[in-house]
């Protein structure tokens, strides 16, 4: 059994290598297009199937993102973007759970030994891919920040000569902002990582039955880790639009 904290590399295009954690993020990236598709080609007044699935989960993060933000008109502005990243990590960290990820692949010789390289790993399980949607998210927060009280009012929550405390206030909002990329992106990959870690540890030692109640608990997890980050997205971009006084 070996385990590997970084994302294995399968192949290239071009120069650019391709892990397989960008395959799998690609494989949920297809399928949520697929799925958005299939679910507003026949949109019907009373929803049914995939429809009305994909109304009630819409509904479900509205409802959420607008108990956070509580205003409808910005919270239907933000809505898009925490939707995507929302569905978009829980569809990951789950897919993630699937048997076969992690499992089949290719074998190949390391250091003198037969080693398993697996084909598929979890998006979130690479620090790559956590650390891209915090840099996403963190940028839209500046950017929703700056649309919405102005470049001026805005800059000086960062920089702000008016008074000693102020300007030490505004470096600290400033690293805060660069802290909050770090804690997203550590947060989210350490969370899924090892729970994949464990479910693996746990099979190796004692297969089939004993599993079975962590990867209900990783199913769990899945969900509130996309939570969380959507919710933090959330309070970043409330915090950022609000007026300052």
């Amino acid at each position: 059994m070996e385990i590997s904290i970084v994302a294995e590399k399968i192949g290239h295009i071009g120069p650019l290598p391709i892990t397989n954690s960008i395959l799998l993020s690609w494989v949920v990236s297809v399928l949520l297009i697929i799925l958005a598709v299939l679910a507003t080609d026949k949109i019907k007044a009373i929803p049914e199937g995939i429809q009305n699935f994909f109304e009630t989960i819409i509904e479900f993060l509205f409802n959420t993102a607008n108990s956070v933000i509580e205003d409808e008109e910005k919270t239907r502005k933000y809505f898009p973007l925490v939707a995507t990243i929302f569905i978009f990590v829980i569809a990951n960290n789950w897919i993630g759970l699937v048997p076969g990820v992690g499992t089949i692949g290719l074998h190949t010789i390391k250091n003198g030994h037969a080693t398993l390289i697996p084909l598929f790993r979890s998006g979130n399980a690479d620090l790559n891919t956590t650390l891209a949607l915090a840099v996403i998210t963190m940028i839209a927060v500046q950017v929703f920040g700056v649309a919405a009280i102005g470049i001026v009012k805005y800059g000086k929550k960062f920089i702000n000569f008016s008074s000693p405390i102020n300007f030490f206030v505004g470096i600290l909002e400033l690293i805060g902002e660069f802290a909050r990329i770090i804690s997203f992106s550590f947060r989210l990959f350490g969370n899924v990582f090892a729970g994949e870690v464990l479910l693996v540890v746990v099979a190796f030692l004692v297969p089939l039955v004993a599993p079975l109640p962590f990867f209900f608990l990783e199913l769990f997890v899945g969900f509130i880790q996309a939570l969380v980050f959507t919710m933090l997205a959330l309070v970043f971009i409330k915090g950022a639009t609000a007026e300052i006084h």
